[in-house]
Formats: C-alpha cells, sequence, structure tokens
C-alpha cells in the first residue's frame, strides 16, 4: 500500500507538484543505477502473509484491533479488512536451513498469535478467499481504521465515478455491485520477496513473469466467494475488479489497469518504475520534504518517497521495489501471485519452488522468455487462475499439456538445481519439493480440496450452502493447524 499517510483532500496543485516530484525521483533513481549504487552483497528473502480472522462459528470477525492488541507483536499489522492481518516474517538467507527457519518461525508467531487472538473471540485462517464471506460483511463500515484505507477508497471511487461492477463467470457466476474497495479485502495473499542486483533484475522478473501461472495453478485455494464455486483461485479476477480505477468507457481507450500483468518482456528494472511513472495517474499525491536530487549530490541516500508511494499504488502481480536498509538502498522482487495457506509448511514449499525455479530460468544459458511470447505468459496465467491444479498450458517445445505434466517432467528439477545454487540444505530441498511433486501426483491442492469437500457436504450430509461452507471452514481450520501438506488432506 505504500507509505502511511493522513486522511486529506487533494487540489490540482498537489498533483502537478507530486507529478514533478516523482518524475524527478524517477531521474535520480537512474542515476543510481548507471552509478551501481545499490547493495548486492549478501542478498536476502522475505515473506509477508495475510490473514483473516473468524469467530466461533466460522464467519468473519471484524476485530482486527483488538486481536493486535491481544497480539502485541511488531511483526503483525493491520490490513485493508477488520476481518484482515498480516504478518511480516525477517528476511534472511535461504542458504542452509534458511527455509526451515521461516517454517519454524512463521509457525510459532501464528501459534502465539491463535492464542492471544482467542481471549478477545477471533481465530487465525491462511486462506486466499474465506469461504462464509457474504456481501454484508463487505461494507464501508468494514474498512480497518486506518487511514490510508479510507483515503485509498476515496481516491479510487473518486477516479473511477461510479460503483465498481464484479463479475466472474466460472463453475458457477457472480455479478454484484460495491461502493468501496471492501472486496479487495476478500483477497489475503502470500508475498515472497527477493533481493535482486540491478543487473539480474530483469532476467529474474521476466523469470517470475513466465511461471506465475504455474505458481498459482499449483497453490490455488481460492474457490469460493459470496457463496459461489468461481474460478480455481478467484483472488485473480476479484482483485483486478476490485481496485479498477477505470470506468468502462476508459477500459474501452485501451487504459492499463491498475492491477496489472504487464505488456511486455523488460530489459532492466528502470522499465517497470518508468511505466509506473508514464501510465499511471496519482491516487495519493503527497509530497515529501526531501528533494532527492539535493540528497544524492550531497552524498547521501535518497529515499525517492513520491515513486515508492506511486509504486505501492499500481499492483503487479510481480512487483519492483525500492528500499533503503541500513542506509544502503537495494532492489526487491515482490512475487504476489499466491494465496495464503493452506498451511505453514505447504507456504514454504511453494517459497522454495519459486526461488528455485525463478533463478534456474534467471541464469539459463538461453533465456525462456526469447522463446515465449508475453502474450502466451498472460494467457497461462489467466488460465491456471482458473482452473488451477488441472489446467493445461503452453510451453516453449512442449506445446500445450497439463501444467502437472509440465512441473514434473521439466520445472522440478529446475528447481533442485536452483536452490542448490542458493546453497539450501539437500535435506531441506528434498522435503519441500517433495511435497510440490506429490500434489502434482495426487492433482490435490487447497482450492481442489475445499471444492471436493463442499460438494460432499451438500450432497452426503445433505446440507444447505451456508451450513456446508461453515463446515468447510471448520474442517479446513482443523487440518490447516495440524501442517500436514494439503495434498494429504482427507475428506470429511
Amino acid at each position: 500500500m505504500g507509505e502511511e499517510v493522513d486522511v486529506r483532500t487533494f487540489n490540482r496543485a498537489d498533483r502537478a507538484r507530486y507529478r514533478e516530484k516523482v518524475r524527478r525521483c524517477l531521474d535520480v533513481f537512474a542515476e543510481m543505477l548507471r552509478e551501481s549504487r545499490f547493495d548486492v552483497d549478501r542478498p536476502t528473502s522475505g515473506l509477508e502473509i495475510e490473514l483473516n480472522l473468524i469467530d466461533d462459528e466460522s464467519l468473519p470477525a471484524m476485530r482486527n484491533t483488538d486481536v493486535l492488541a491481544a497480539v502485541a507483536d511488531p511483526d503483525f499489522q493491520t490490513e485493508l479488512g477488520q476481518f484482515n492481518l498480516e504478518i511480516n516474517v525477517t528476511p534472511r538467507r535461504l542458504a542452509g536451513t534458511g527455509a526451515s527457519e521461516f517454517e519454524r518461525k512463521v509457525r510459532d508467531s501464528l501459534n502465539a498469535a491463535e492464542a492471544r487472538a482467542r481471549t478477545v473471540g477471533a481465530h487465525l485462517v491462511m486462506i486466499g478467499i474465506l469461504p462464509t464471506l457474504r456481501p454484508e460483511h463487505l461494507t464501508s463500515a468494514t474498512l480497518s481504521a486506518n487511514p490510508r484505507f479510507e483515503l485509498l477508497n476515496e481516491q479510487i471511487f473518486a477516479a473511477r465515478g461510479e460503483d465498481l461492477r464484479i463479475t466472474i463467470n466460472g463453475v458457477e457466476r457472480l455479478a454484484v455491485t460495491a461502493d468501496t474497495i471492501t472486496p479487495e479485502a476478500a483477497c489475503t495473499s502470500t508475498q515472497f520477496h527477493l533481493q535482486v542486483s540491478p543487473a539480474q533484475f530483469a532476467d529474474y522478473w521476466n523469470a517470475a513473469q513466465a511461471i506465475a501461472g504455474i505458481q498459482v495453478a499449483l497453490g490455488a485455494n481460492a474457490p469460493l466467494f459470496f457463496g459461489r464455486e468461481l474460478w480455481r483461485e478467484t483472488r485473480i479476477p476479484l482483485f483486478e475488479q476490485a481496485t479498477d480505477t477505470r470506468a468502462e468507457e476508459i477500459k474501452a481507450q485501451g487504459v492499463r489497469p491498475r492491477v496489472w500483468f504487464g505488456e511486455r518482456w523488460i530489459t532492466t528494472v528502470f522499465d517497470l518504475f518508468e511505466e509506473n511513472v508514464r501510465y499511471f495517474p496519482a491516487l495519493l499525491p503527497v509530497c515529501d520534504p526531501e528533494d532527492p536530487a539535493e540528497a544524492i549530490a550531497a552524498g547521501a541516500v535518497p529515499r525517492l518517497a513520491e515513486l515508492r508511494l506511486h509504486n505501492g499504488t499500481i499492483y503487479r502481480w510481480n512487483r519492483p521495489v525500492y528500499d533503503v536498509l541500513n542506509g544502503r538502498p537495494h532492489l526487491q522482487l515482490e512475487n504476489r501471485v499466491l494465496p495464503a495457506g493452506p498451511t505453514v509448511v505447504d507456504t514454504v514449499a511453494n517459497g522454495a519452488f519459486f526461488f528455485g525455479l525463478v533463478r534456474a530460468l534467471a541464469e539459463s544459458d538461453r533465456p525462456l522468455w526469447s522463446q515465449m511470447s508475453f502474450s502466451a505468459a498472460e494467457e497461462n496465467f489467466t488460465t491456471c487462475a482458473r482452473y488451477g491444479i488441472d489446467a493445461q498450458i503452453f510451453w516453449p517445445g512442449l506445446g500445450y499439456l497439463p501444467v502437472t505434466e509440465l512441473v514434473l517432467r521439466r520445472l522440478l528439477p529446475l528447481a533442485y538445481h536452483g536452490l542448490n545454487r542458493w546453497g539450501v540444505d539437500p535435506n531441506e530441498r528434498d522435503r519441500l519439493l517433495g511435497i510440490i511433486e506429490q500434489r502434482c501426483l495426487t492433482g490435490r491442492n487447497g482450492a481442489s480440496w475445499q471444492v471436493a469437500t463442499l460438494h460432499r457436504l451438500e450432497s452426503a450430509d445433505h446440507l444447505g450452502r451456508p451450513e456446508a461452507l461453515r463446515e468447510v471452514v471448520r474442517h479446513y481450520v482443523d487440518l490447516m493447524h495440524s501442517n500436514r501438506p494439503a495434498h494429504e488432506w482427507p475428506l470429511p
């Protein structure tokens, strides 16, 4: 979401001043790239997980303020909806047992937070979309008590000039309208961060774009929304529509959406920031007192506050991030395609697959993106969101084939090689990639388990849809706490 901002109104002078300032930031960023001013010595990886809160009836619990006070852990932060939280895990290196350290840290933190959340009548759930969400849960009253969310809501609707229309045609069909951005709060994600040098950034971003659909297919965990069975990863179309600032006429003119897959392979990280400035007007034109040109001339590291804030309001599925840590600037690739859950071990396995595969592809002698059109990667992304682990996708040299066959035949060996390049402990490598392998062999991930469980409860137990959805969540939470990977989850 970018930096913290206060509630305020903006005038034309604010927007003109911000446009000039963000362009100045872009010029300074280009100068920093030319002079190789970035920290590249000890690259780290990071992890964020967005969470849902539920009550004892498996319904959304609008209690994040109370839960945050009870948890009292700075790693946990507020999110858009009052039934959302986010945990930010301290970055670390992947080498050795870094992956298992991520797993242990997240499990310990979530277990401690769950125990404290219970004291205020709430429970934590890692899931892409909470199946028991209903339209009455997503209103203006749902927004968290944080000024940036209220301001963002106001600015998106000011840009649109009309209510949102959300239409998703999947197994069943959904068509609703919304007068706030709170449907976005339904989309809870896992985000992987990877520190990358400027020289390698384009290769890593291109590789991440090429495999984004495959990640979604294997990790799909959001098949249900507002009581309907939709796409296997409904987060993708829902998030795209819930933050769309374009009226229908603007869409027809070809204006880019703020939730954006992109439209081309890149040659440098500058391409992405330059596109942001060229294509997207400011949502939050807040100017920082720092003059970035003066800062760099004085030998300081500029914050580039306007460029960072602007970047935080453009929701690329693989987003570039500029940050300053301990006085040293660095670049991160933020991979945003995956849902939360189902378990911590599934999440860490997804991370191992991503980190390993993206490195192997980024460092390959013949780049994958030289053999594959960008539109093919985007088509794969949409197909995998719709059909999940049952998707058939295009791959250079192989044509169209099941995504599970592609992973087993071609991509898992590359992920093994990439993790070896990171120096990951072989036992950790085999354990985590073994989970990905078993997902492919069984055809079972979070989304397929949710749908199969719903159908069984409706047919065998003759439950109505609302009661069946509550039972899906109840069984899901029990299995989530077991930390058994989703391919081992039994049906009730």
